[in-house]
Order: structure tokens, then C-alpha cells, then sequence
């Protein structure tokens, strides 16, 4: 055991499995007590179940760390705000929130329904602005506190997931503003884009016919290797030791930073991200002139059908 986050609170949202697992137990790992929240649904957010959250508590106290289940969902501002409760409940304040919990229903922008759309936002960004609004109100009071938030390469554009996208990079957005609203009191608020093998991937592959579409892509060569990076090297632990440094007092200087980490792999963005060139004359531009200008200029490499987001 660790002492870097020794007797501090911690909020895992999503920690049943995956990610947030890996996250809940590093966090106990250092010292942290920890809140385990999962509702326990499957990877397109269905059902429920107490199990995931309860087998995470379990795996810390075997290995002599403090933790207690949660089983709330963060899609409703009511259970986001029992999980940040339980915390003050239990162990008397909350120090850090790790907010993983999400899923994804992947589907072509012309047949998302409503509902999908609507369900992905309301759990991946709205869960995240509850649970964060709950917590800062605590934070603010104690003038200390580190807020970890998940977004993903999704966010940066996907096939398939408009939806997801959506919810993943306004997570960036909010992690900004929230980065600006509570550095004065001393909380931070940070982002990371994880690439990891979870359970949602591995279903993806399994049944989903994902190996299928990345070979008819890239070609089977540069398909097989993406995917044994994804299944066999990228791990949940990879992440977690970045989400357990910026979760400490250690990182206090770091705010409103975005990461992406994966095995062996952690890098930062610049942020906001620079104009990369600029046209410029005295006056207003016409359309005409635009047209005229810009295809050997701002948009010279541009193309109408975008190459996959994948960082490596």
C-alpha cells in the first residue's frame, strides 16, 4: 500500500468493472477510502445489477482498504447526488470524484433514435455535471479537491457515434469551465482520453463483427495489430495510475488539462488548441475570394472522407 492518497475520500462512479475498477482499487491502493458506484447495467446501459459494485468493494477490503458500494445511477440528479451522500455519510467528507460511469449505443447519425441519443447524453454528460455540481458544492466549503473526468478519442470523431461524441467532448468543454470555476478554491478538474480494452471493446469485437469492419478499412495487417494493441496491451491499470496521480496532492498545479494515456503512453493536448494558419487581408472576404483562396491554403490537404481517429 501506498501513502499518496492517505486517508483521503474518493468517488468512483462506474467502478464495478473495467476503468473504473482499476481506478476504484489504485485510488485504495494509496490510501483512499472509496466510494464504489455501479449501477451494474450492460455495456449499452441496460439492466442493473448490484454485483459489479459489490465484487469492487470486496477486492479492496481483501486487500486491506476501506471501501462501500453505491448502486445509484448519475443519469438522475436524485442518484447522483446519494453517491456523493454516501461518501459524506460513511467517511465524513468527499476529496476526490472520479467520474467514469457511461456507456455507448453505436448507430449511423441517420438511424439514432431519440432515445439513443438522449440516453447517451443523459448518462455520460448530464451524470457527469450532476455528480460534479454535488461535489463542488463540498469541495468549495473545504477549499480542496481533484475531480477526474473520462472522455474519449470518440470525441474527436467516430464512426458510428454521434452520440457518444457528443457526450465525450462536451465533457471537455465542461472540464474547462469547471477547471476556471473552482481553481480559486483550490479544486482541480482534469480530462482524460483512455484507450483501453474494457468489456465494451471486447464485445465489440466478439459480437459486433468490429474485426470485420477495422480489416475491410485498414487491411487485415494493421487491423490485427490495432487489435492486439487494444486487447492484450491496453489494460484498465494502465490508466488508473494517471487518474491516481492527478487524484492526489502531488498535482495540484494541474488544472484544466486534457491527457490521453494507454500502455506505457501518457501525453497531454495543447490546449485550447492553437489556430494552425491564418488568411488575413485589410477588409472583409467574399465568398468568391474564399473559394478562389482557400483550396490552396487553409484547406489544401483536406478531404471529404476523414480517416479513422486512432491514436496509434
Amino acid at each position: 500500500m501506498g501513502d499518496l492518497l492517505k486517508d483521503r475520500v474518493a468517488v468512483v462512479t462506474g467502478a464495478g468493472q473495467g476503468l473504473g475498477r482499476a481506478e476504484a482499487i489504485g485510488l485504495a491502493e494509496q490510501g483512499a477510502r472509496v466510494i464504489v458506484n455501479d449501477l451494474g447495467t450492460a455495456t449499452d446501459g441496460s439492466g442493473s445489477s448490484q454485483a459489479p459494485a459489490d465484487n469492487t468493494v470486496a477486492e479492496i477490503k481483501q486487500a486491506g482498504g476501506e471501501a462501500v458500494a453505491n448502486y445509484s445511477s448519475v443519469a438522475t440528479i436524485e442518484g447522483a447526488e446519494s453517491i456523493i451522500k454516501t461518501a459524506i455519510d460513511n467517511f465524513g467528507r468527499i476529496d476526490v470524484l472520479v467520474n467514469n460511469a457511461g456507456f455507448n449505443r453505436d448507430r449511423m447519425v441517420y438511424n439514432i433514435s431519440d432515445e439513443e441519443w438522449d440516453s447517451v447524453i443523459q448518462t455520460n454528460l448530464n451524470g457527469t455535471f450532476y455528480t460534479t455540481r454535488a461535489a463542488c458544492k463540498l469541495m468549495r466549503e473545504r477549499k480542496y479537491g481533484r475531480i477526474i473526468n473520462t472522455s474519449s478519442h470518440a470525441g474527436l470523431g467516430n464512426m458510428g457515434q454521434a452520440n457518444y461524441s457528443a457526450a465525450k467532448e462536451g465533457i471537455v468543454g465542461f472540464t474547462r469551465t469547471v477547471a476556471y470555476d473552482m481553481g480559486r478554491y483550490g479544486v482541480t478538474c482534469n480530462v482524460i482520453r483512455p484507450v483501453s480494452g474494457t468489456r465494451g471493446f471486447q464485445e465489440m469485437v466478439r459480437d459486433k463483427g468490429l474485426r470485420e469492419a477495422w480489416t475491410k478499412m485498414w487491411g487485415e495487417e494493421l487491423a490485427e495489430r490495432r487489435l492486439k494493441q487494444m486487447l492484450e496491451l491496453n489494460q484498465p491499470e494502465d490508466v488508473a495510475s494517471l487518474v491516481v496521480y492527478l487524484a492526489s496532492e502531488k498535482a495540484e498545479n494541474i488544472n484544466g488539462c486534457v491527457f490521453e494515456v494507454w500502455h506505457g503512453h501518457v501525453g497531454i493536448y495543447v490546449d485550447p488548441p492553437p489556430v494552425e494558419q491564418v488568411l488575413w487581408k485589410n477588409g472583409r472576404w467574399t465568398p468568391e475570394e474564399l473559394a478562389a483562396t482557400m483550396p490552396g491554403t487553409l484547406t489544401r490537404d483536406k478531404v471529404r472522407e476523414l480517416p479513422p481517429v486512432f491514436p496509434f
